[in-house]
């Protein structure tokens, strides 16, 4: 909370500012002026932890997604259970549609915010890049 006693006609006047700065911003500071070394380090850093983490859950996921078609056709090849393969094929269609319309309505937003903060901060995501990729092959 920041106070400002300024002299008006005899009172003062308090202003306080109520802008809720998040965690990292206050314990980094705004990127976009620190040095090139920071930026690239903090962007390096945060992109390895990022990748790491994607390739593990990704590997997670598909082992998990891999498993479970391989029991669902055991068990429909063994007659425990019967899909209705028309029925899935509509509902999937139906849902790729879902999908397809809240992409379209929110991918112009998020390309903007993704092409505004590269503007602002190229030395982070150029360092985010780099080390996702490093952490992707981890």
């Amino acid at each position: 909370m920041v106070k400002m006693p300024e002299k008006r006609d005899d009172e003062d006047i308090e202003i306080i500012d109520i802008i809720d700065r998040g965690w990292l911003e206050r314990a980094l500071g705004d990127l976009s002026k620190a040095s090139v070394a920071k930026q690239i380090t903090v962007g390096g850093v945060s992109g390895w932890c990022a990748g790491y983490i994607f390739s593990k859950v990704g590997k997670a996921a598909a082992a998990a997604l891999g498993g479970s078609l391989l029991i669902l056709q055991v068990a429909h090849h063994k007659g425990y259970i019967k899909i209705n393969w028309g029925q899935m094929e509509k509902d999937m269609n139906k849902a790729k549609k879902t999908v397809q319309k809240d992409t379209d309505k929110l991918l112009p937003y998020i390309a903007e915010e993704v092409r505004d903060f590269t503007r602002e901060n190229m030395f982070v995501a150029g360092g985010f890049a780099g080390g996702f990729l490093i952490g992707l092959a981890s």
